[in-house]
């Protein structure tokens, strides 16, 4: 059985943006199961040389789709934090169209939640970086 929802996508986005104004991800997606999708349009000055998506906008998109899943899940929590995130790069993501993270939580315990995120170039069927994450969520929520 899937845990219910606590928050609504409007309710997440309005938080992103209120909490992270530094942030260009944005919540494009939160469905019943929990699983979102998170865009960040890529802006030249996020480019490497040979015009690739750079590792750190791809590592902030992927955190940002696992802090918003869980928040999704436990209620806005704010100290719910990061404890550990690896990242895989597959290919290279294309310059010209934003990156796109899909998350789901594969656990979602009481001090604990792990999450996978996948990341493709928007339109593409191939991803480009896969990550796996782990958060430390408060004891009192």
């Amino acid at each position: 059985m899937t845990p219910s929802l606590t928050v609504n996508q409007q309710a997440l986005a309005a938080f992103l943006a209120t909490e992270f104004p530094q942030t260009r991800c944005t919540l494009e997606a939160l469905d019943e199961d929990g699983s979102v999708v998170v865009a960040h349009a890529v802006s030249e000055s996020e480019l490497r040389p040979g015009g690739t998506v750079s590792g750190p906008v791809m590592m902030a998109l992927a955190d940002v789709a696992l802090y918003v899943a869980i928040l999704a899940r436990i209620g806005i929590v704010p100290l719910a934090v990061t404890t550990n995130l690896s990242i895989n790069f597959l290919r290279k993501p294309r310059a010209d169209r934003r990156v796109v993270a899909r998350c789901r939580l594969m656990k979602l315990g009481k001090t604990l939640a792990v999450g996978e995120v996948w990341i493709y170039s928007e339109g593409e069927e191939e991803p480009v970086a896969h990550a796996t994450g782990t958060y430390a969520l408060p004891r009192e929520r």
